[in-house]
């Protein structure tokens, strides 16, 4: 269902879910706009260790704001909590909030490992709580509307896929856990894991072999950079995944200057990120930089939500994708569905939406409430990061890696 329509036939006429907020980082930041304007999301409580985030969002939002997740989860008058801090923390802080009973939606990658995923899956269960994981760029509108037509039939079966995104990730202000592989850091575990998502719920089928390669070309940023990686499906499908944050190309150019967050992107800003850490002197000041910018920093901007209320926003994207079927090719945009079959091609429009990443909430708010089963519960996002580890692993192997059964 798209933003407007789904504005009217599903907000105001239900109760909102009671959402407690754990971590006010960047990810939150980019939540923010979707919890704000989408009724069906009550916000009551946060908590983070930087004393200036809880001063903002108690001043901003007249709720209880809390050091710790122990205390959150505590509070009778919060029902979900949103996990958005560091990647490390996710498997603690979701057994910490299922077992208070608390609905959780952790940002993805859902953790590190296979047996902190199943853990985090086990708690959830055993307190008949649900689990979702996102915000991932899956969820977004162009490609649940590929998924569609995919389903339908229309174009015959998928046959391959091809994905690729170019930015300035990897020289965006970080933390120094940020540019370290070990502790959850490089664009496999933050960037994969939307690609890797996408091309999942493109194809259809289970995914059982990898075989991946990375980059890391830069010793001031010593962690991944880039990636590779062929991805085969059991149904004979694959899909090939690029990605590179050394901020060079930038693949935005190939959506019409639509940025990854549905804005209008300037191109004189070419060449930004790099200037802005040109004069960083140390890991210190490069990490301090970032808190500034962050939610309850000095320089904090509410990212992407200008132009959406502007009434400029497109549906947010991960760079090109094209979808090869028996009988034609879909490729999915920001603004529309371009499908090129074999006698034609058609446009297919997408309308803006009124409530960004609403999709996220469709999921959480049917599971909460209606009890459907949402499609990045546990053992999907579980699938995912076996494919990204599997991705590491054939990297420095240089061989082929089996998947499970879980993916």
């Amino acid at each position: 269902m798209q933003g407007s329509d789904h504005v009217r036939t599903s907000i105001r006429e239900k109760r909102a879910i009671r959402l407690g907020i754990c971590g006010l980082g960047r990810a939150f930041s980019l939540m923010l706009p979707t919890f704000v304007r989408d009724d069906r999301v009550q916000l009551v409580g946060a908590c983070d260790p930087r004393g200036s985030a809880r001063f903002q969002f108690a001043s901003e939002f007249g709720v209880p704001v809390y050091q710790t997740i122990d205390e959150l989860a505590a509070s009778s008058d919060v029902e979900a909590i949103y996990i958005a801090s560091p990647h490390q923390l996710h498997a603690e802080q979701t057994q910490i909030a299922a077992a208070r009973s608390k609905h959780v939606l952790v940002e993805k990658p859902m953790a590190l490992t296979t047996a902190d995923c199943k853990s985090m899956i086990d708690a959830c269960r055993t307190a008949n709580v649900s689990l979702i994981v996102g915000h991932c760029h899956s969820f977004n509108t162009p490609y649940r509307h590929a998924r569609e037509i995919i389903q339908s039939g229309e174009l015959g079966h998928v046959r391959m896929i091809h994905a690729l995104n170019y930015t300035d990730f990897l020289y965006r202000p970080r933390r120094p856990d940020e540019l370290d592989t070990a502790e959850g850091g490089g664009a496999v575990f933050s960037q994969a894991a939307h690609q890797i998502d996408i091309v999942r719920l493109l194809a259809g089928s289970r995914a059982n072999r990898v075989r991946g390669v990375t980059g890391a070309w830069d010793p001031r940023r010593p962690t991944e950079g880039a990636y590779s990686a062929l991805l085969w499906f059991e149904d004979g499908a694959f899909a090939s995944l690029t990605y590179s944050g050394y901020a060079h190309f930038d693949s935005d150019e190939w959506c019409d200057w639509i940025g990854e967050m549905g804005n209008p992107k300037s191109r004189e800003e070419y060449g930004s990120a790099r200037r802005r850490l040109a004069g960083m002197r140390s890991a210190a000041e490069e990490a301090q930089l970032k808190a500034s910018g962050t939610y309850g920093g000095q320089a904090y901007r509410q990212i992407g939500d200008l132009a959406a209320r502007a009434g400029l926003a497109s549906n947010q994207h991960f760079g090109p994708i094209v979808v090869s079927c028996d009988r034609g090719d879909i490729r999915p945009l920001p603004d529309a569905i371009w499908v090129y079959g074999d006698q034609r091609r058609e446009r297919r429009e997408l309308p803006a939406p009124t409530v960004p990443r609403f999709e996220v909430i469709d999921e959480l708010y049917d599971a909460i409430i209606h009890k459907t089963p949402p499609i990045h519960d546990g053992r999907w996002a579980l699938g995912t990061l076996e494919i990204c580890l599997a991705l590491l692993q054939s990297a420095k192997s240089q061989s082929d890696v089996p998947l499970g059964a879980g993916t």
